[in-house]
């Protein structure tokens, strides 16, 4: 009888485990629904049979390597201990650096939460007419329709990486052990990363040492961000233009421009023989000019995007010039309320009746492409230069704007028209690397300014499984605790639990809205 039960579990034993390719298949077809090419998806699938091959083979545990849903690599590394280890013995100034980053968190929390609330409000009373391809919402490198795959993909390891190090530089500096760190991989494409502490150890550290390992995280990579941004700053500062003078990326009909003949991108190096070397040049000498006047423009041609050495070809053209007050004023098409709000804004404009007028749009100098950038730098503005005090708001404020810039230019970091018109400047580090080079160090610098914004501020998204989630959870058991100093800490836990679950809930549907109303209207 004990031999006939041995024979039977053997048999059991024996008996493969039937593979369940149901789930699998589920993740490719939605994959395939939000816009990857079936090219894409093929090799999506081809990854997943081969992860699955080398866990039955035991390839994945002699690589210290595990595989979580379905065809996602999780791989661990002890390689960086050792530096961690050297980083964060300056224990003291850590945990000072995870003070800060707790404040700093919160106050961006706040911001996180506002811009997500008015974002959901906007959309609901005015839905867009378009809605985003659902490829577009995942921010993936060579998958979403504004973000090529070179550049941001090597940004976003970057980006991770030290979010994760500097998880683990806390948890040290605090005194906790760290097992490993590791990449989370869907082929090449790099989807998080972790530093794996000892979860014991990080139930039984105080909430506040929690809250500065949780923040860390984020903090690192806005700080990065604005460390970044002065170095793309200097990047920028080391372009100059091939020709200098003044384009506009628009003509207006049936004004002066048009009718001479001039073209969007097109350079403007002289007016009436005068020398025009950047947008004060235009506008000092315009403004010596009157309405009806006829004035010579020096134009180069726009250049060919898709053939750099094509040589540029100069002509003169002669221009009458329009009166700016007046076609401003026309506009409003005899709307008075209209016109009286303009008189008073063309008043603190200084734009007079008889002023002369080109009959252009989004005027720039040659140098447009990086101009936004470099004045970060040398903080020079059109019309002077700005105060050191109004210089640095314009540099927090201006990765919010770097956002939307792949979003309207199609994955690119300038407009190519204003990106053919640079070239390397003939000093410093510039006149070494040269234009190919430095044009490629802009894109990267841009890119790694932009995820690593877009990864601390997600990040701090008040909700489980993001730090800011994990942050809001300990904070509102801190102030339970102080409010509630009676009750049982079992029931502080519970509620704190509740609270932040139910914001978790909350935030989820926020963040639901501007997905799903487009799509219903």
């Amino acid at each position: 009888m004990e031999k006939e039960e041995g024979a039977d579990f053997q048999r059991e034993v024996d008996v493969p485990q039937r593979r369940s390719f149901l789930f699998p298949l589920l993740i490719l077809y939605l994959i395939w629904l939000l816009g990857v090419p079936l090219i894409g998806v093929v090799l999506i699938a081809l990854w997943f049979v081969a992860l699955q091959i080398a866990e039955e083979k035991g390839i994945l545990d002699r690589w210290d390597a595990t595989r979580v849903l379905g065809g996602i690599l999780m791989v661990r590394t002890k390689r960086g201990k050792g530096m961690l280890e050297v980083i964060s013995k300056t224990k003291r100034f850590w945990r000072f650096y995870g003070e800060l980053s707790i404040w700093l968190c919160f106050m961006v929390m706040f911001g996180v939460i506002l811009v997500l609330f008015l974002s959901a409000i906007a959309t609901a009373i005015n839905p867009p007419d378009e809605v985003l391809p659902a490829s577009d919402l995942l921010l993936i490198p060579g998958v979403t329709s504004f973000v090529p795959f070179k550049w941001p993909a090597l940004a976003l390891i970057i980006a991770i990486l030290i979010h994760e190090y500097s998880h683990g530089i806390q948890a040290r500096a605090h005194g906790m052990r760290l097992r490993s760190f590791g990449l989370l991989l869907l082929g090449p494409l790099p989807l998080g990363a972790f530093a794996e502490p000892e979860e014991s150890e990080m139930e039984r550290i105080p909430r506040r040492e929690r809250m500065r390992l949780f923040s860390a995280g984020p903090s690192i990579n806005l700080l990065a961000t604005y460390i970044v941004l002065i170095m793309l700053s200097s990047v920028a500062s080391g372009m100059v233009a091939e020709n200098e003078g003044v384009h506009a990326r628009g003509i207006i009909r049936d004004q002066g421009a048009e009718q001479a003949g001039i073209l969007p991108y097109e350079t403007i190096t002289h007016i009436n023989g005068n020398r025009i070397l950047d947008y004060d040049d235009f506008s000092n000498e315009m403004s010596t000019l009157g309405s009806g006047e006829v004035a010579s423009f020096t134009i180069l041609s726009s250049p060919n995007v898709s053939n750099a050495a094509e040589v540029r070809v100069e002509r003169t053209v002669f221009v009458t010039l329009g009166d700016h007050y007046e076609y401003i004023i026309d506009q409003c098409d005899g709307d008075q309320e209209c016109i009286e709000n303009w008189v008073e804004i063309l008043e603190i404009m200084d734009i007079q009746e008889g002023d002369a007028f080109l009959g252009v749009s989004d005027l720039k100098s040659s140098t447009g492409g990086v101009d936004k950038y470099s004045r970060i730098i040398d903080g020079v503005y059109v019309g002077g230069e700005l105060s050191v005090a109004s210089t640095i708001i314009v540099a927090l404020l201006e990765p919010i704007i770097m956002i939307f810039t792949p979003v309207e230019l199609g994955g690119h970091t300038m407009l190519e028209h204003e990106r053919a018109m640079l070239v390397a400047g003939d000093t410093g580090i510039a006149s070494i690397l040269g234009t190919d080079i430095m044009l490629d160090l802009f894109d990267f610098l841009f890119w790694l300014v932009w995820i690593n914004f877009l990864l601390g501020f997600a990040n701090l998204i008040p909700m489980i499984p993001f730090d800011g989630g994990h942050m809001f959870r300990d904070a509102t058991h801190s102030i339970l605790a102080r409010l509630r100093s009676k009750w049982h800490p079992m029931e502080v836990e519970l509620i704190a639990n509740r609270v932040s679950s139910m914001s978790s809930i909350f935030i989820l549907l926020i963040l639901l809205v501007p997905v799903v109303i487009p799509r219903l209207m």
